[in-house]
């Protein structure tokens, strides 16, 4: 059940990317960014086998995160990439303080909610500052990476899986050592924290590659509303 779960999401959430950039543009992948970052902090939060190994819940809706980061790239540059970037910490700091703020209110004698939230929240601050840096670390590495490599393969689609994948692949390696590292090193035992870091590795590098035919979709498509953000060349 997992498997197929992994697999269908992986789907699911890569074609919403693209579709959402058709329909809205560069506010698509925005929003996009917002809602993934936040949710993944919580699937993070769950522990999961697949073909065996364990790993977390949020690989592929955090992993998809980079797809938007790279059609920004490609389609309009280098600093619309990076705001998109300190777009995703902002909505994380407000993420963040929201939840703490939720904790802090006093629970009704009716309600029945407040230690499941207790649990669940409770676990926002490591997990969101690890998540943060990871994060910005990482998807500036990707951006810097992808330009990088288009210096070196010029505007070509047989350049694109290169820088695609190339800066994808790096780049998640800084976010998975990180994250993991600041999240979870001291609270699991030290084999399954290396399980857990390197299966979590091996499946984003798995969904890096499968969003490569995303990506030439999205090069190809032009939203379908007028946008403010000039298209511009990435080299």
């Amino acid at each position: 059940m997992n498997e197929c779960l992994f697999f269908a999401s992986l789907i699911f959430f890569l074609l919403a990317v693209v579709v959402l950039y058709r329909l809205f543009g560069c506010a698509g992948l925005y929003a996009y960014i917002g809602f993934a970052t936040i949710l993944a902090n919580i699937q993070v939060c769950k522990s999961i086998e697949l073909f065996g190994l364990s790993t977390t819940a949020g690989a592929v809706l955090y992993a998809s995160t980079f797809l938007c980061t790279d059609i920004l790239s490609e389609k309009y540059g280098k600093k619309t990439a990076a705001s998109a970037v300190w777009l995703g910490i902002g909505v994380n700091i407000l993420w963040l303080a929201g939840t703490q703020i939720t904790l802090l209110f006093n629970a009704s004698a009716s309600d029945y909610i407040q230690p499941s939230l207790a649990v669940v929240f409770g676990m926002v601050p490591r997990i969101t500052f690890a998540s943060l840096l990871a994060y910005v670390i990482s998807q500036r590495v990707d951006v810097f990476l992808y330009h990088r490599i288009w210096q070196m393969t010029g505007n070509k689609n047989t350049g694109l899986w290169i820088r695609n994948n190339g800066s994808t692949m790096i780049s998640q390696l800084f976010d998975t050592v990180i994250f993991a590292s600041v999240a979870f090193l001291g609270t699991m035992p030290m084999n399954v924290f290396w399980q857990v870091l390197l299966t979590t590795y091996f499946f984003k590098v798995i969904i890096a590659a499968c969003d490569t035919p995303f990506i030439y979709l999205a090069r190809n498509i032009q939203p379908k509303v007028q946008e403010n953000v000039l298209p511009t060349e990435a080299a």
